[in-house]
């Protein structure tokens, strides 16, 4: 008779909030208010943006804390979706974070580490390409890529140990050279030609047009801007539901999850404000994308929209592109991480459930789910090729959002329906905080469904397709 294993409690409050911040920062932190300045084109707008989108985020970390509490099991979210509502609503969020939500992003964020190793080895190059049809690409990117997701995912296989030990390595070393980023471009790099410029526009939005053309933006139309921006800001702050997904593996899950969720939240988008606020101390907001150097261009075009580079280049001058390039390398890398061992939890908790491959629902006698892992990693690395990995994650933010909206609304519906359940922590600000989460991230959604279709009826149609997949596999 085959040995039964299972998870292993290993993972302290320290441990799981490393998961939180680690699984957040990636590359977009560094990249995105690039769009953002294009989007809003002033200061204030644009911090407006991170503050709504730190104010989003830590609501909602604050009503998944009761959800925590209540269902302390490995698959986190789905599992709430699951017990709220119906098994098909937690399959359906599971269906969409293996297909393209958590597989996706570890796919985005593979290709960015080895993107920015590129700038340090210059035969990693997107210019190289051994072999191209179609859609499939495949050359040293794609090779480094694929290589650094297989390496983590073989890591991640032997135990969670492991994998907490590279998750707090890498977390605390890129915690430390973004406050080493925040002190050097606040105390070394500030701008006062860049200072004037966006003090005499801080509250005045204009919309980036073709050939550096500017469009004032009021009412309605300000509002849809925001909405657009929060695109960016939004996936650069995702992820943080990922230790819910690792509930099995949590020392006293009932308490440290939540307290995880809220740490975690609050650091990062503490980080994210801070950063932001180098980039209009040191760069203008608006600039020309004939600039010939980074203040002429502003943040709004930044070359490639490496705005961290941009920043620090007063500092460094042309070591900026290598040191940030360095910076990024070992954020990526800690995010993916992250990203690889908790997602393979929900695939598990979904083939115990019978909807999900049965070989997943097993754990190896590390207490791991490797085949969980290894069918993630597989799936991710085929993305790689791909080479659409970077419009199923601008298809999949909308469908992010639903899945979000129906979590929280859950918590609503299981006070009524299940009043007697054990809560060991209600969710603070309770039903003002989660309310407040859900009319904001209604208000995003209703913007990207008239303004922004692109970014919708994709991750729709690929959430409606796993109903049929769901009935299907019930049969089988």
């Amino acid at each position: 008779m085959q040995e039964e294993h299972t998870f292993q409690r290993r993972l302290t409050l320290f441990d799981s909030t490393a998961i939180v911040v680690g699984s957040m920062i990636g590359s977009g932190i560094f990249i995105v208010s690039a769009d953002i300045a294009r989007m809003v084109g002033s200061p204030g707008w644009l911090m407006a943006v991170w503050v709504i989108t730190g104010i989003m985020t830590i609501f909602a970390a604050l009503s998944y804390g009761e959800l925590a509490g209540m269902f302390p099991k490995a698959g986190g979210q789905y599992v709430y979706l699951k017990e709220a509502y119906n098994p098909l609503t937690g399959f359906l969020y599971g269906w969409t974070l293996f297909l393209v939500i958590q597989t996706g992003t570890i796919a985005a964020v593979g290709m960015a580490f080895a993107k920015f190793l590129g700038v340090m080895i210059p035969w990693i190059s997107e210019e190289i390409v051994w072999y191209h049809q179609g859609f499939f690409k495949f050359g040293p990117v794609q090779l480094i890529a694929i290589g650094s997701i297989a390496f983590l995912t073989w890591v991640n296989t032997m135990g969670i140990q492991k994998g907490k030990r590279v998750q707090n390595a890498f977390t605390s070393g890129k915690f430390l050279l973004l406050i080493l980023f925040i002190i050097l471009g606040i105390a070394f790099a500030s701008n006062q030609y860049a200072i004037d410029a966006n003090k005499s526009i801080y509250w005045n939005p204009a919309q980036a047009g073709s050939g550096g053309t500017e469009l004032p933006l009021a009412g309605i139309a300000l509002v849809a801007a925001l909405g657009m921006a929060m695109v960016g800001s939004l996936f650069s702050s995702d992820a943080w539901n990922n230790i819910t997904f690792t509930a099995g593996e949590v020392i006293n899950p009932r308490k440290n999850i939540p307290m995880s969720l809220f740490l975690g939240t609050l650091i990062v988008t503490i980080l994210y404000l801070l950063a932001n606020y180098v980039y209009i101390s040191v760069l203008p907001v608006r600039g020309s994308p004939e600039g010939v150097d980074a203040a002429a261009r502003g943040m709004q075009y930044a070359v490639n929209d490496r705005l961290g580079t941009a920043a620090i280049s007063a500092i460094f001058g042309s070591y900026a592109v290598v040191i940030m390039a360095g910076f990024i390398v070992i954020s990526t890398f800690g995010c993916n991480n992250g990203l690889i061992l908790s997602g393979a939890r929900v695939y598990y908790a979904m083939a115990v459930d019978g909807i999900f491959f049965k070989k997943v629902g097993k754990l190896n006698e590390k207490g791991v789910p490797a085949a969980g892992l290894i069918f993630q990693g597989i799936w991710a690395g085929l993305l790689c090729l791909s080479g659409t990995y970077g419009q199923l994650l601008d298809y999949v933010v909308f469908a992010v959002l639903i899945f979000y909206v129906l979590t929280i609304l859950g918590l609503f519906r299981l006070r009524k329906t299940r009043p007697e359940a054990e809560r060991p922590y209600k969710a603070f600000g309770y039903p003002v905080i989660p309310l407040t989460y859900i009319t904001l991230a209604l208000t995003v959604m209703t913007i990207l469904f008239i303004y922004k279709p692109v970014y919708t009826w994709p991750g729709l149609i690929i959430v409606i397709l796993g109903i049929p997949v769901y009935y299907l596999w019930r049969k089988k």
